[in-house]
């Protein structure tokens, strides 16, 4: 399928060439500019990093079209009071939704190295050991492959990203 056909599932915008033809027209003008003399191989060594920019840019354009009818999971009202709070001014909603989306991820990054933790310490100590609970019964299962995330698997995933999360300590 030539570049020209290609099909995407969310609107491309026209000004910016194809990809496969851009690296096709730097290779065809490289191979001749580096047989000429190694002078010369600067400019397909530019040309080629000029290619690569506008495929970058042309794929940061259609990632922005995509955020247009992407609604993240924390809602905007929450971006913007947050952004307005710190002094950040901006009236692109894509922007804002793309912070939004920054955040998502990096709350879900710090979830699941949390659940992560747990599932370590869980196993470390050869499951939970509970005295009052019966080993038969229909809830025994189902509590074997519980997970209970506790402030100490949180502070471990936090500290991997530089954020102490400790509680002060409280001398009596």
């Amino acid at each position: 399928m030539s570049s020209s056909q290609q099909q995407f599932a969310y609107p491309v915008s026209s000004s910016y060439p194809a990809a496969p033809a851009e690296a096709s027209q730097s290779t065809q003008n490289a191979a001749p500019a580096a047989s000429s003399s190694s002078t010369t191989q600067p400019a397909a060594t530019q040309s080629r990093q000029a290619a690569e920019e506008a495929r970058k840019d042309r794929t940061l354009a259609e990632f922005m079209l995509m955020l247009d009818d992407y609604e993240p999971l924390i809602p905007n009202e929450v971006t913007d009071y947050y952004l307005q709070r710190v002094g950040f001014e901006c009236e692109d909603v894509r922007l804002k939704r793309l912070l939004s989306l920054a955040a998502q991820k990096f709350v879900s990054d710090i979830a699941a190295d949390a659940y992560q933790h747990a599932r370590i310490r869980t196993n470390a100590t050869g499951g939970r050991a509970r005295v009052n609970q019966p080993l038969s019964g229909p809830g025994s299962a189902k509590d074997k492959t519980r997970t209970t995330l506790t402030m100490d698997d949180l502070s471990a995933a936090l500290a991997e990203y530089g954020i102490n999360s400790r509680k002060p300590e409280y001398y009596i």
